[in-house]
């Protein structure tokens, strides 16, 4: 997958690292992919998915923690909450929304086969064990779209390795580290 990285995805990762201001970063965080996401999405359906990509978003910034804990870059902890999100963009049928082409689920599930087993995270349980108690709210599903997708916002080709694109326009293989994030 191509992903954008800069000093601030450093910051994010601090910020919801910490004790105290986690709760604050992770709120802000969710409105900021729930901003993104219903931006990309067919203007007809953008509003009534809110609630699940508000709670969708949520649960992916837990598995982000998690599989910075278990040692997986920056770069790569990110890139695993995104595939997670196009796993339910594919499972509605909201293919606009995607970033990469569907036919791309399983190779991009395979290169984290390993965190996703651990989790029980699999293409139609895009967020296994970390989907809340109660839930995902439901949001309308357009399974039509299934039949021929349409992916606006989706760059394939990606999906052998994390591909890091820097502000100056670089493709990075396997991302940057904090210490040359803002160079």
């Amino acid at each position: 997958m191509k992903l954008r990285q800069n000093a601030k995805h450093f910051a994010y990762r601090k910020s919801l690292e910490t004790p105290g201001i986690r709760s604050v970063a992770k709120s802000g965080l969710v409105r900021l992919h729930t901003k993104i996401f219903t931006g990309k999405a067919d203007p007809a359906h953008a509003e009534e998915r809110k609630d699940h990509l508000d709670a969708l978003f949520d649960a992916t910034m837990d598995a982000y923690l998690r599989a910075l804990q278990e040692g997986y870059s920056e770069a790569e902890a990110r890139e695993i909450t995104h595939i997670q999100a196009n796993f339910d963009f594919y499972n509605h049928g909201w293919t606009e929304m995607m970033e990469f082409p569907a036919d791309e689920l399983e190779a991009h599930y395979d290169r984290y086969g390993e965190f996703f087993g651990r989790w029980d995270v699999t293409i139609d349980e895009p967020l296994g064990q970390f989907e809340p108690p109660e839930g995902l709210p439901e949001a309308p599903s357009t399974p039509e779209r299934l039949e021929d997708p349409e992916h606006p916002h989706a760059e394939g080709g990606f999906a052998d390795d994390v591909y890091v694109e820097t502000d100056d326009g670089e493709l990075v293989v396997g991302g940057r580290d904090s210490a040359n994030a803002d160079s």
